[in-house]
């Protein structure tokens, strides 16, 4: 239990990097200079002004100095990400297992709200991502069997860390050729883009974590949530659905948590 508590608080601090991410990476800024500053008045946002949670709750929601409003996503980056290292590590323990689902879960929900807020996702997370869930497969083995049943049809094996390699290479691949395969024929039909490159991007990286059969679930899960969640936005606000752009990375995103999450109750092997 210790440990995951100490994930808690690492989750925390994670999240409060995040948001920086998720604010400067769609507007090419760098994360590194200037120093956290108020976006209204200019201010440098002094450390006890930047305590994950806390000073959002001590400060009531607004800058020390001019009183505007500090946005929901900022707790909300953190909460999540504190605790989904909580699950995870409460889950696998100190584990590399653990610490590949941490960090899965801290670039999607960065990539969540990214997409929610600029429809944006960054190439630092999904990019980075893929060489990342490439690198970890090293590892810790990828739940999944189809690279080696493709090896196997062939005449061929493949074990250990190959397979893993293997596995989180074919997850990467195969459901982004789908996805983008699927973006070209709607341009090809309608004409109009209906798919982002972003959105592919994404998908590889999933399944460079998770294997061809999460990315599969994710993708199934984020289109299946979308398609509702997203008609039902539109006809309440009556906004135009040939012009609206839907956020399906973020639906996406919660798809690849609850895949990370649940994925071996819903694909047992």
């Amino acid at each position: 239990m210790i440990e995951a508590l100490i994930a808690l608080v690492f989750g925390l601090l994670i999240g409060s990097f995040l948001n920086v991410c998720i604010h400067r990476w769609p507007r090419n800024r760098s994360v590194v200079k200037p120093r956290s500053h108020c976006v209204r008045c200019r201010k440098i946002i002094a450390w006890y002004d930047n305590i994950p949670l806390l000073s959002y709750l001590i400060l009531g929601g607004k800058c020390r100095y001019c009183g505007a409003k500090i946005s929901w996503r900022y707790p909300l980056v953190e909460f999540m990400t504190g605790l989904l290292f909580f699950y995870f590590v409460r889950a696998h323990g100190l584990t590399p297992l653990a610490a590949k689902m941490c960090l899965f879960s801290a670039i999607v929900t960065a990539l969540i709200f990214s997409d929610m807020e600029k429809r944006i996702l960054p190439d630092e997370f999904t990019k980075g991502g893929i060489v990342l869930g490439l690198i970890f497969s090293l590892f810790v083995p990828v739940p999944d069997i189809t690279a080696q049943a493709m090896f196997w049809m062939a005449g061929g094996e493949l074990t250990g860390w190959k397979q893993s390699l293997a596995e989180s290479a074919v997850g990467a691949f195969l459901p982004a050729l789908f996805l983008w395969g699927g973006g070209w024929l709607y341009f090809k039909v309608r004409h109009r883009e209906g798919l982002g490159f972003g959105d592919v991007k994404l998908i590889a990286m999933v399944g460079s974590f998770l294997g061809l059969r999460g990315a599969l679930l994710t993708l199934i899960l984020g289109s299946v949530a979308g398609s509702i969640i997203g008609y039902g936005y539109i006809k309440l606000t009556g906004k135009d659905p040939a012009e609206y752009e839907l956020p399906f990375g973020t639906f996406l995103g919660f798809a690849a948590l609850i895949t990370g999450i649940a994925g071996a109750q819903l694909l047992p092997m």
